[in-house]
């Protein structure tokens, strides 16, 4: 069942890279009108096949594992990824625009690729997990962030077409520096892979922040090592830096090198391409209407958010109570969670109280979604706390 439900999500990762390219099409043929719909609704007919194949994973996934597959990182970014999709197929057949599709499934595909470099065997829940709350508040908390996701996609769409690309400005760097950070992803994703298929794998005994003894496995040549750390595997790497017992020193390597590999892959695209990565797709989006976008964006939130503080805040509190005698404990994750609430209130505050339409809101949307992915990657990957069994 297990390898059944792999297979499916498979399928759907390769029909949404396909569908990208097929609302791609729909952008570039200017031949008729009839053609460019064609165009659409195939690229939304392929998605939609492909979010089935991602709901049977998740269906034959969760029959494999007796329990919600939103336990560990690989099951939560999928089911991430695949409430993304959803959200942009009830956003499409309101909107009807094929431009938000070529940046949305992108993101989709990222997600997967992403969640496919952590483990993905099934194992038991630990005792804290084993709780009906578990598919309540993650669910629920993934579902908010998915649709506040679509109104970063929204946001990105608007500044690549109103941001002018012919001089170099502050506008142009931030946009710029959205894009590669995007490259930044791909980057883990290659290097993961690479690794992964040589079978790399280091060991270390190191000294954990109880003081206890124990052993960190790597599958990346180490740059920086644990706390006391000693190599156990001969003829590996041996770190350059040791970090303290606080910091995961295997997490934030896997970050050192996805910045590494991310930061060579955009040089090489900058010197393709001669221009910067947003000015080169530029193009691309110079049919779309920029009042439509802004209130796909705006939309977007004002359903995300309230769904958002429902599943990473209110359920999560009751879950907390339940599993940890308190409601709140200012653990990273908690602490991020109500970061993201603060922004996005603070977001809807700025838009319908002090006009901040257009460009301003634009902006806001990408920075919301930039907190939602450094909880997602860094806090999970480097800080530890709590929630470290994702």
């Amino acid at each position: 069942m297990a390898e059944l439900s792999g297979n499916f999500l498979y399928v759907a990762f390769f029909l949404y890279l396909f569908a990208t390219f097929v609302f791609a099409g729909s952008i570039r043929d200017k031949n008729s009108k009839s053609n460019v719909k064609k165009w659409a609704n195939t690229g939304i007919g392929l998605t939609i096949i492909g979010f089935l194949f991602q709901t049977a994973y998740f269906i034959t996934r969760w029959v494999a594992a007796g329990h919600a597959p939103v336990s560990n990182l690989f099951e939560f970014t999928t089911f991430f990824g695949m409430m993304l999709v959803l959200a942009f197929i009830i956003i499409y057949f309101i909107y009807k625009t094929s431009a938000l599709g070529l940046f949305t499934l992108p993101v989709a595909v990222l997600l997967i690729a992403y969640a496919s470099m952590f483990p993905r065997e099934i194992s038991p829940l630990i005792p804290a997990l084993q709780s009906d709350w578990l598919a309540i508040h993650v669910s629920t908390a993934a579902a908010g962030q998915a649709i506040l996701a679509i109104s970063f996609v929204a946001g990105v769409l608007y500044l690549v077409k109103a941001v002018d690309q012919t001089v170099k400005s502050k506008k142009t760097f931030w946009l710029e520096s959205i894009m590669y950070t995007l490259v930044v992803t791909v980057g883990f994703i290659i290097v993961s892979s690479i690794f992964g298929g040589m079978g790399y794998e280091s060991t270390f005994k190191w000294i954990d922040k109880n003081d206890r003894e124990s052993q960190m496995v790597y599958h990346l040549p180490a740059l920086v090592g644990p706390n006391e750390g000693e190599l156990l595997t001969e003829n590996k790497f041996e770190p350059l830096i040791e970090l303290p017992a606080i910091i995961s020193a295997r997490k934030l390597n896997t970050v050192i090198w996805s910045f590494l590999v991310g930061t060579i892959l955009y040089g090489l695209l900058r010197l393709v391409l001669r221009k910067r990565i947003a000015a080169a797709i530029q193009p691309a989006v110079k049919n779309i209407n920029l009042d439509l976008v802004d209130e796909i964006s705006y939309r977007s939130v004002t359903i995300g958010f309230p769904v958002f503080t429902l599943g990473a805040l209110i359920f999560a509190m009751i879950w907390a109570q339940i599993a940890w005698t308190r409601f709140w404990g200012w653990d990273p994750k908690e602490v991020w969670a109500l970061i993201t609430f603060l922004f996005y209130a603070a977001y809807l505050h700025l838009r319908l109280s002090k006009g901040w339409h257009g460009e301003k809101s634009a902006w806001l949307a990408v920075i919301g979604f930039a907190i939602i992915m450094f909880n997602l990657i860094f806090v999970n990957l480097v800080i530890a706390g709590l929630h470290s069994y994702a």
